[in-house]
């Protein structure tokens, strides 16, 4: 069971993070809850914990405190490989920097996401061909070194969605990109997700992207006091 039928995409209870030998705590929030297929953008400096709160949500990191549950399951129960299955099924990733696989094709990189799924392999090259020139792409056999940053923002977004996720965290999505094309970008991303009714948690310090939420907040208000 990937998870809870009407559960919230995420829900936040007392979350903590404190790095070790650290004097004060990274992550501390109360509670967090995204609705499914909210959009939510959170804001906050260099060194504010952003990476931080989505690496936790996303199961990479185990928190000091507190619980994350995502479509209703806690995801820190879950442990090894459960959890990477969970997370691949459940979630969906677009990092700054992309981290699409070198030596791969554009078409290979989003396979490589419905690898673990419950998507029948057979299916996997079309719905990724079909994702990709969805998205704009129709050289799928191009290796991401020989496409355009904007272009292989693109594959990582389709990479994203490629399993239809409950939740999509976004960690600085246009930071690679020029001001010019960086409102586009996102409007692509948050129109992506609406297709595919997935939530969007965004974080990122880029004042102008709070033009593009309406539900936006400061890590540093969501402190407890």
């Amino acid at each position: 069971m990937i998870g809870i039928e009407g559960a919230a995409a995420l829900d936040i209870t007392g979350l903590k993070f404190r790095y070790p030998g650290a004097e004060r705590d990274v992550i501390d929030i109360p509670a967090l809850q995204l609705g499914a297929g909210e959009q939510a953008l959170l804001t906050g400096g260099s060194g504010r914990g952003k990476t931080t709160l989505l690496y936790l949500i996303a199961g990479l990191m185990e928190p000091t405190a507190g619980e994350v549950r995502v479509a209703g399951r806690r995801i820190h129960e879950l442990r090894g490989p459960p959890r990477d299955l969970f997370r691949g099924r459940t979630i969906g990733m677009i990092f700054q920097t992309f981290h699409l696989l070198h030596g791969f094709s554009a078409l290979e990189n989003v396979m490589a996401a419905m690898m673990f799924s419950q998507i029948p392999k057979k299916e996997h090259a079309g719905r990724a061909r079909a994702l990709l020139n969805r998205l704009g792409i129709d050289r799928v056999d191009a290796e991401p070194e020989k496409l355009s940053v904007g272009q292989q923002q693109r594959v990582a977004v389709a990479r994203a969605v490629a399993c239809d996720p409950v939740l999509v965290l976004a960690d600085e999505p246009t930071a690679s990109l020029d001001p010019e094309n960086a409102g586009e970008a996102m409007d692509l991303i948050q129109e992506v997700c609406r297709e595919k009714k997935a939530a969007l948690l965004c974080v990122s310090h880029d004042p102008a992207m709070k033009e593009q939420f309406t539900r936006r907040q400061r890590l540093e208000d969501m402190a407890a006091a």
